[in-house]
C-alpha cells in the first residue's frame, strides 16, 4: 500500500455495473489481503459490498435518527469526544439488542413514525412522570398509543 521494504501487499478488485445504455450505476473498488481469483472474485466483491452497505446504513443511522453523531465533540482537553461518541455508540447497542428481545419495546417503536419521534416521547415523559421500572413505562406508553375503540353510530359520547 507504499511504496517502502515493509509495504503490505494487498490485491484489489474493482466492480463498474451499467444499465442497457451503458451508463454507469455503480462503480466501487475494494482492496483485500486474499489473493484474488476467478475462482473467489464474485465471493469478494459480494462481502465487500455487504460490508459496505452495513457501514454505511450504521453511519446514516447514527447521524440522522436522533443519535447526533454527526455532532462535532472536539471539546475537551483529553478524551470527552472519544467518551462522547461511546456513549453514543453504546445507545445504539442498547437499542439495537432491545429492538431483538423486547416485545414491548418493538411495539412502541411500531406505533412512532420514528426513531426520533420515539427519543422525543422518551424524554418528555421521564422529564415529567416518575416510572417503578421499564417495563411500567412501556406498559404506559403502548396504553396511551393504543387508539380508542369507535363509537358506534347514533352512540352519545359518555366519555
Amino acid at each position: 500500500m507504499r511504496d517502502s521494504d515493509d509495504a503490505l501487499y494487498v490485491d484489489w478488485c474493482e466492480l463498474t455495473t451499467t444499465d442497457a445504455m451503458g451508463r454507469v450505476i455503480y462503480r466501487n473498488a475494494w482492496a483485500t489481503s486474499h489473493t484474488v481469483t476467478a475462482e473467489n472474485v464474485v465471493a469478494l466483491v459480494a462481502a465487500g459490498r455487504s460490508r459496505w452497505k452495513i457501514e454505511n446504513e450504521n453511519n446514516n443511522t447514527l447521524k440522522t435518527k436522533g443519535y447526533h453523531f454527526e455532532h462535532n465533540y472536539g471539546h475537551g482537553k483529553q478524551h470527552l469526544s472519544a467518551v462522547l461518541a461511546t456513549l453514543i455508540l453504546l445507545a445504539y447497542l442498547v437499542h439495537t439488542v432491545l429492538d431483538r428481545l423486547d416485545q414491548r419495546y418493538r411495539a412502541v417503536r411500531a406505533q412512532l413514525p420514528s426513531r426520533q419521534t420515539f427519543f422525543e416521547h422518551l424524554r418528555a415523559l421521564l422529564q415529567y412522570l416518575p416510572f417503578d421500572s421499564w417495563d411500567h413505562l412501556f406498559d404506559f406508553m403502548l396504553d396511551a398509543l393504543r387508539p380508542a375503540p369507535r363509537q358506534a353510530r347514533g352512540q352519545p359520547n359518555t366519555g
